[in-house]
């Protein structure tokens, strides 16, 4: 059993990462941007932490004492990022995950690839990326992950408001959260540092079929469809993972995804 893990974030992804990591390691450390949570992550068995990355106190380096530390949070914000990068390179982390999002590919119509050259000015995530990649102090794997689903993120509440969806016709790239904690335990496990990767189902199912599906299952109206026209079909390709992991998804057809048993419905 490894010595420790720090995890940055313990949202709707880090916490359920972060238990089942428990049994790998001897500790778990796991952040909080509130003091509210530290109970709830100490009841857990966890190692909890306060750290806000646009405000780093002096228990960062405690929460940094790992080989390994897992970047999970939604922040955008370089300079808060850059400043965490001087105090990683001062502690014993060696491997980083960064937890990216495939939004970082631009909305066009064609296969969205890792090895496609994108524009740094085009969102703020590449810039985060690039400060990690090229950063010598230690091996960065950054995984794309799209939309996420599972757990309490249920499509069929999506449009629920009577929100319209928009471009209906278009595929989705969504992950269900099973596969995203499966695919981080299996980078963990074999370090497979440095590397990048997309995340995503094998299917991709129009925006109509999938959340019209999930929508009448839990009841809800069928949603509202807007009347734009498709501009572009953006699909996420999932084969590099595959091929580099040997993965294959558990929830790979969303369409089997069966809308009452593999979400938890509790409010």
């Amino acid at each position: 059993m490894q010595k420790s893990i720090s995890i940055l974030g313990s949202g709707w992804l880090g916490l359920p990462l972060a238990k089942r990591l428990q049994s790998d390691f001897d500790a778990v450390n796991i952040s909080t941007r509130t003091e509210d949570k530290l109970t709830q992550l100490s009841s857990a068995g966890l190692q909890p932490f306060v750290i806000d990355i646009e405000n780093i106190t002096d228990n960062i380096q405690p929460f940094l004492q790992s080989n390994t530390l897992i970047i999970n949070i939604t922040s955008k914000n370089v300079t808060g990022f850059k400043n965490l990068l001087k105090e990683i390179e001062i502690s014993s982390v060696k491997e980083i995950l960064l937890v990216s999002s495939t939004s970082v590919y631009p909305s066009k119509n064609g296969l969205c690839q890792e090895s496609q050259q994108l524009d740094m000015n085009s969102h703020p995530w590449l810039i985060i990326e690039q400060l990690f990649s090229q950063n010598k102090h230690f091996k960065t794997t950054i995984i794309r992950f799209s939309g996420l689903i599972g757990g309490k993120r249920h499509p069929g509440r999506f449009f629920a408001s009577g929100k319209a969806i928009k471009f209906a016709d278009a595929g989705v790239n969504l992950i269900h959260i099973t596969d995203c904690l499966a695919i981080i335990g299996i980078i963990i496990k074999r370090h497979i540092f440095p590397e990048l990767l997309n995340a995503c189902a094998d299917t991709h199912p129009s925006k109509a079929q999938f959340y019209t599906l999930n929508a009448l299952a839990l009841g809800f109206n069928k949603p509202n469809l807007s009347e734009d026209h498709l501009q572009s079909n953006k699909i996420i390709s999932n084969e590099k993972l595959k091929k580099r992991l040997n993965y294959q998804f558990t929830h790979g057809d969303l369409l089997q995804l069966n809308p009452l048993k593999d979400y938890d419905l509790t409010v």
